[in-house]
This record gives C-alpha cells, sequence and structure tokens, in this order.
C-alpha cells in the first residue's frame, strides 16, 4: 500500500462498500460493528478521504435508468493526451476517464440526464477535440457493481436484481444526483440530504430503500480509491464474443473470482469488433494476467480473440450526471 492504514481503517475499506443503513445516524451503525464510536467513525472517513483512499460515502446508480451513459473511446496521439483528457474531464457529464495502453487509449465514461443530452456532450467533445470517438453503449449489464474485498479474497459478485423503472418518480433524480456526488460526514447525514432537498429525513431514507430494492441504486456505502489500496493493475478485457455464445460467456463471467464488472456494449464495424467486456482489478499484472488465463480455460471464452487493456492513468472519477438544478426550474 502507499501509505499505512490500521485495521480499522482496513475494515472501514473493506466491509462498508455496500449496506449503508437505512437509519438517522448510519455512521453510528457502522460504528457499532467496530466497536468505536459514531464520531469515531466519521473522523476516519474524514482522514481517508483527505487522503485519498475514499471518493466519497454514497450511491452508485445502475447505468441509462434514472439518466443516460455510454462508454467512449478516443485514439489520441501521446503527446496531445494531456490537453485532451483535460478537454474531456472539464465537461460535468464525464465521471470516470482513463488512459489505457492500446491504441484507442483515451476511455471515459459519459453521463447525462437524457439520451439527447448524452449525444451533444458527445458531439461537442468530438468537435473541440477533432477526434472521432468510439460511442459502445451498453447493451446487457451482468455485473456492474465496482465493489468487491481488498484482503485478496478471490470471491464472486453477488447476484443483481432487474432493474424496477416504474418505480422512479420525478422527484427521485435530485435525489439520486446528491447521493451519486457523496454523503456528507456528519451525525445525521440523511437529515443534511433532506434539507437541501426540502423533503424529510423520513422521505429521504423511504425513497433511497425503494431505489435501492428496484435494482436503481446499486449499491449505498464507501467508494473506494481501489489505486490508493494498493489495486494498481487494472485491466479492462474485451472480447470479440460470438452473439450466440455472448449471454451464457456473460454470466460466467458476471461470478468469476477475480472479474469486477462484466456487461455487453455495441460494436462499431471496421472499427470496434469487442462486444463483451470484463473488469480484472488486481494488485500485479501478474495477478490480473492470471484471471484473465483462467477465465480462457472455461469453454465459453476459448478460443476467442481478446485484449487487455491496462489502465496507466485515472484522470477523473466521480459521480454520474443524472439531474441538472436547471431542469427542476
Amino acid at each position: 500500500m502507499p501509505h499505512r492504514i490500521d485495521t480499522i481503517d482496513h475494515r472501514l475499506l473493506d466491509e462498508f462498500q455496500r449496506g449503508l443503513a437505512l437509519a438517522p445516524r448510519p455512521y453510528a451503525a457502522i460504528g457499532k460493528v467496530l466497536n468505536i464510536d459514531e464520531g469515531e467513525v466519521i473522523k476516519r472517513l474524514s482522514s481517508l478521504t483527505e487522503r485519498g483512499y475514499i471518493s466519497r460515502v454514497g450511491a452508485t446508480i445502475r447505468p441509462n435508468t434514472a439518466g443516460a451513459s455510454t462508454l467512449a473511446a478516443m485514439s489520441v496521439p501521446l503527446q496531445q493526451v494531456e490537453t485532451v483528457a483535460a478537454l474531456v474531464g472539464a465537461e460535468a457529464g464525464i465521471n470516470h476517464s482513463y488512459l489505457r495502453e492500446d491504441d484507442w487509449n483515451l476511455w471515459f465514461v459519459a453521463t447525462a440526464p437524457t439520451s439527447d443530452e448524452l449525444q451533444a456532450l458527445l458531439d461537442r467533445l468530438s468537435a473541440v477535440t477533432g477526434f472521432h470517438i468510439l460511442n459502445l453503449r451498453l447493451l446487457r449489464p451482468f455485473n456492474i457493481d465496482l465493489g468487491f474485498s481488498l484482503s485478496g479474497r478471490s470471491t464472486p459478485m453477488p447476484n443483481r436484481v432487474l432493474p424496477r423503472l416504474e418505480l422512479i418518480r420525478d422527484e427521485d433524480r435530485p435525489l439520486l444526483q446528491l447521493f451519486s456526488l457523496g454523503m456528507p460526514l456528519a451525525t445525521r447525514p440523511y437529515a443534511a440530504m433532506a434539507d437541501s432537498l426540502g423533503k424529510s429525513e423520513e422521505w429521504v431514507i423511504e425513497r433511497l430503500g425503494t431505489l435501492i430494492a428496484a435494482g436503481i441504486i446499486t449499491r449505498l456505502g464507501i467508494i473506494v480509491h481501489h489505486r490508493a489500496m494498493g489495486w494498481t493493475a487494472n485491466a479492462m478485457v474485451v472480447w470479440d464474443m460470438p452473439e450466440h455464445r455472448i449471454l451464457e460467456a456473460g454470466q460466467v463471467a458476471a461470478s468469476f473470482p477475480g472479474v469486477t464488472l462484466c456487461y455487453q456494449r455495441c460494436t462499431v464495424p471496421g472499427l470496434w469488433p469487442y462486444s463483451l467486456y470484463n473488469m480484472v482489478h488486481a494488485r500485479t499484472r501478474e495477478e490480473a494476467l492470471a484471471v484473465v488465463k483462467e477465465l480462457q480455460r472455461r469453454p465459453q471464452f476459448a478460443n476467442v480473440a481478446h485484449r487487455v487493456l491496462f489502465s496507466t492513468r485515472c484522470f477523473k472519477q466521480t459521480g454520474a450526471l443524472v439531474h441538472r438544478k436547471e431542469a427542476a426550474a
């Protein structure tokens, strides 16, 4: 690890990435598990945030439910990467941006409240940078919850419910936006969020519970910066998977030890034939490649052309843009 953290800090980061208590004092609930008081929990979370271990305490939102999103890529000469990455990152709708080892080297997740706004964002970026953008829309998610054990245990990810979009209300969108950006580290964080929305604490907790049960919020908890914890060998593996094998292969990869994300995306004829994606987060390149090799032993992945794109730099990591304040006016 780049910096030393004690056992309690490690447990905070490892055990509370999801399942934050839907009670007025969630940090007190964490303290009971760790046998420390509420104030100590808040102090430690603040310190871990300042030291770069935590992105935020908040929610991750299932793509293309409350808003629109896509994975995109550009092929940028290395001498221009800094400039282009800054232009990409300046857009509020960009919530992840990475440099990866490939000819298509600048990758980012673009988000917006609507599909039209998302396309406008991509058009704007293409115009301002002068580069063609691969728009790799999500077609089918198999595992989209980037939360995994930091203790070195390779465990399958839990099953995910199908989203119930009919349960989203218009008034949920500003709530989702706030929790995507992060909760305050305060004694009653839900009450603080409720005040900013002009709602009651009880309403916020009830709506969060509904949205979690509906599969709109995929997890509520501590969002960890994995690189800061030593998980620096992060690879996106893309597979040129035959269409008739995608469903079975995706289900296998989604529960495969060491795989942290898995989904199907559209292809771009003549430029990008890869349809099935999985992420591997590891502490060394050798560990990551070992996971890929083991996955290739499964019959669903045997003899399938693929690329392993290691990320070498993170330019931006934040919550998704699903609601603009002006949209409520």
